[in-house]
């Protein structure tokens, strides 16, 4: 059983069977520019950065035999899953449901809305298409991690102190041992990010744990 003696806030032990990689939303209007997070003011290459490192993690978690899950954040076309409460932020411009550069902002099936061609899902991986920040909530994907006796789930992806760490602590709730890859996460607001890696580790770990990268690399081939 590999163990990553580094993370923090303590050794995160797994097995390849019951493990899964969670790409959550390394979509076109979030990471390239001219897409929605551009038009919101944001400097997307903080995330388009962490790019070649997640290519990384998914390629190792393919050749391991990981269960792979990629999340989109998006809506149906009428926005019937999208409550006021959340459509009614940001630039009246640029609303979700509104035309951007890459179509219909945050509606499935639109330029935007699609997985970033460096990181395109392969057969036999999950895509979940979720109305919510977090990828629990009216989704499949705890139906589907069920199905798959799956217990430790790694999460990389954007951005972390939104829809990253809200699924991380769904995904606590519901009893999965949770670890964030550090330089396979990115936020707009690097602060944002180095505040979420201490809260998830804070307290023995009251979320799940945090390692880099070369940690996961090294802890199996060691």
């Amino acid at each position: 059983m590999p163990i990553l003696a580094c993370a923090l806030p303590s050794p995160f032990a797994f097995e390849a069977r019951t493990t899964a990689l969670v790409v959550i939303d390394m979509q076109r209007d979030f990471i390239e520019p001219g897409g929605f997070g551009a038009a919101l003011g944001n400097d997307v290459s903080l995330l388009n950065a962490i790019v070649p490192d997640v290519a990384r993690l998914l390629r190792h978690a393919r050749e391991h035999g990981w269960f792979v899950v990629h999340t989109r954040e998006s809506h149906a076309a009428d926005l019937s899953d999208c409550p006021p409460a959340k459509r009614l932020r940001g630039r009246p411009s640029a609303r979700i449901g509104d035309e951007g550069p890459m179509g219909r902002i945050l509606v499935r099936g639109e330029p935007g809305n699609a997985i970033i061609d460096a990181l395109v899902p392969v057969g036999g991986e999950l895509v979940i298409d979720k109305p919510g920040k977090g990828a629990f909530y009216a989704t499949r994907l705890g139906e589907a991690l069920a199905q798959r006796g799956i217990t430790h789930l790694v999460f990389a992806g954007v951005t972390t102190e939104v829809c990253v760490q809200t699924s991380m602590r769904e995904a606590n709730d519901r009893g999965y041992d949770c670890l964030l890859i550090e330089d396979a996460t990115a936020s707009y607001f690097p602060a944002f990010k180095e505040a979420t890696l201490a809260m998830i580790r804070s307290q023995g770990g009251i979320v799940g744990w945090t390692a880099s990268l070369s940690q996961l690399l090294e802890s199996e081939t060691s």
